[in-house]
């Protein structure tokens, strides 16, 4: 049996996902536990894993809901930024805190989320193995690859190259101040300082990197490292009851529209979704994502069906279209039944997302720049009527199969604490 810790962000789709990974090596007799803020204690309880408080003295109950919401009124390169000082924060608290609760907690070793860069930092300076695990899309740096806020295209030619290498640049210079913590610790930890946020960097540590992107589901890679292995989406077998009205199912092609979690405040966004569909022969789903009632919205044009929650697995597998802001569960579970989609990124990597969307011909993506009613209505058409979208979608669904999940995910794990030469194997 090993005792397992979690350093994650503490927002609900990484939660989510490492507590499919955290519940699915309890099965098999180990420990787990997530060292998290207070305000996500009730949430990492009802998963029926184990929680360490961190940030007891520094933290400030009820920060996150705060941030949340005022997160919601952002877009674009201002939610990044207003979300920098919150993760700031954070990777503070994870660096003063987490050394001496993963050691009273008798941790063996870290399972530790690519954005949170604080808990490498952590294992390095305890000399703890580690696994990274990458919740979100796959940021690494390559000539060809666009940054991950970006919604470019890939492109090989040398001002794009340009264009990229810039751009990073620029995201260096924007992180000082979070690389300014990471590098305050390392230097008192006698640890080689780091030059960028968010690289992966060598480390003996480093047991594997488990991925829920799909490799199929991205740019052309030229090089990657052995160790990482794409998995596909972290879902648990077993997912919670959702009460949803499938008696008010019409039979009609069902389109399915989300927002996440983060972004679901956003009312202006529902309405124009609901205004591109109506007078089109559809039925259309709007999951308002836990944020507020459905009778809130009941003045949505074309008196679609409303609901608080939603179960979204069971309704994507009746749906024809999803409409999402971008974000990569919502894509992958999409993907997961075939069903094809059209994107509005809103922030964060949600554009490359939307970019990837495109590149891989599984839907459109509209920027959030350019949205009206009219362009949305073009959008979902040409997706609902081009077979080729499906088929595409189709194809990514076949690799999702294939890919393994979160069992794989878990062998991975065992695999690398028993012999980690022997996970050093072409990359898929």
């Amino acid at each position: 049996m090993v005792h397992f810790g979690i350093i994650c962000p503490p927002f609900f789709s990484h939660l989510h996902c490492f507590a499919a990974l955290g519940r699915e090596l309890r099965s098999r007799g180990h420990r787990v536990t997530f060292l998290q803020i207070p305000d996500v204690e009730l949430t990492v309880q009802s998963t029926g894993l184990e929680f360490y408080p961190i940030g007891l003295e520094s933290y400030v109950p009820g920060s996150l809901a705060a941030t949340i919401a005022q997160l919601g009124q952002f877009s674009g390169i201002a939610a990044l930024q207003y979300s920098a000082g919150f993760c700031q924060h954070l990777a503070e608290i994870v660096c003063q805190d987490a050394p001496s609760a993963i050691q009273e907690a008798g941790i063996d070793i870290l399972l530790v989320d690519q954005l949170e860069p604080a808990g490498e930092n952590v294992a390095q300076w305890l000399g703890l193995p580690f696994i990274g695990v990458c919740c979100s899309q796959i940021i690494r740096r390559e000539a060809e690859i666009p940054p991950y806020f970006m919604g470019w295209r890939y492109q090989t030619a040398s001002w794009a190259k340009l264009r990229n290498r810039i751009t990073y640049a620029i995201l260096d210079r924007e992180s000082r101040s979070m690389l300014q913590v990471l590098n305050t610790y390392r230097k008192q930890w006698n640890l080689p300082l780091q030059h960028s946020l968010y690289t992966l960097q060598p480390s003996r540590l480093r047991l594997a990197q488990i991925i829920q992107q799909p490799l199929e589901f991205d740019f052309p890679w030229t090089r990657l490292p052995q160790n990482w292995h794409f998995v596909g989406p972290l879902r648990s077998p077993a997912q919670p009851a959702i009460e949803f009205p499938y008696d008010q199912l019409t039979g009609q092609p069902l389109v399915y529209a989300s927002l996440g979690t983060l972004q679901n405040t956003k009312c202006e966004l529902f309405d124009q979704i609901a205004s591109a569909c109506m007078g089109l022969d559809v039925q259309l789903v709007i999951t308002l994502g836990g944020s507020r009632t459905a009778e809130t919205r009941a003045d949505l044009p074309g008196s679609p069906l409303v609901v608080q929650s939603a179960p979204q697995l069971e309704v994507l597998s009746r749906a024809s279209l999803t409409i999402t802001h971008g974000g990569l569960n919502t894509i992958l579970d999409s993907l997961t039944h075939g069903v094809p989609l059209v994107a509005i990124p809103i922030t964060y990597e949600q554009p490359g997302n939307g970019a990837r969307i495109e590149w891989t011909g599984v839907g459109k993506a509209v920027p959030l720049q350019q949205l009206t009613v009219d362009r949305l209505r073009t959008a979902i058409i040409q997706v609902l009527t081009q077979e080729s979208y499906r088929k595409n979608a189709q194809h990514l669904q076949q690799a999702i199969a294939q890919a393994g999940g979160v069992q794989r995910a878990a062998n991975v794990v065992e695999q690398a604490i028993a012999s980690p030469q022997s996970l050093v194997v072409p990359v898929r």
